[in-house]
């Protein structure tokens, strides 16, 4: 303590479970400023995953149908969550099949690049699915996979 307050710093307990425990001479303020930094740092390089959302109607004809995939495709591939979302209006809620089929076929469509994360769900007058991306698998450095030694011919 009295070496501490020699020169001015502060004594701090780094561990306190440890037999015996841990402490350091060191400017506690400083110190607490460096852990924000830190702390900041890594919450900038944490990946943030949004969730997009394409909304698709009973009656989406073919041409605006490739055209919402084409979206969702591009969404998955670069990382994002997507909602698939049916909206039903009037009486158009009776024939709940159809949002159905349209969103089992968007599942289908994108099966190669993600997974169903939330099966189909109506919350009021919607239908929707989530979609995840599949993760990619690090390629591994080195080309192509060994070969086996050929077999030499009997003589």
């Amino acid at each position: 303590m009295a070496l501490a307050q020699e020169k001015g710093l502060d004594l701090v307990e780094v561990a306190p479970n440890a037999d015996p425990p841990v402490c350091r001479i060191m400017d506690y303020g400083k110190y607490k400023y460096e852990q924000q930094k830190k702390q900041q740092s890594a919450r900038k390089k944490q990946a943030q995953v949004q969730i997009k959302e394409i909304k698709f109607r009973p009656k989406t004809d073919e041409h605006d149908y490739q055209t919402k995939l084409r979206h969702i495709r591009r969404f998955l591939e670069e990382g994002d969550r997507c909602k698939a979302t049916i909206f039903f209006r009037g009486r158009e809620i009776v024939h709940k099949d159809r949002g159905e089929t349209v969103l089992a076929r968007v599942a289908q469509d994108t099966a190669d690049i993600a997974k169903v994360e939330q099966e189909a769900r109506a919350e009021g007058r919607t239908l929707f699915i989530m979609l995840a991306p599949i993760p990619k698998k690090p390629e591994e450095k080195g080309g192509s996979a060994p070969q086996a030694p050929a077999a030499e011919p009997e003589q």
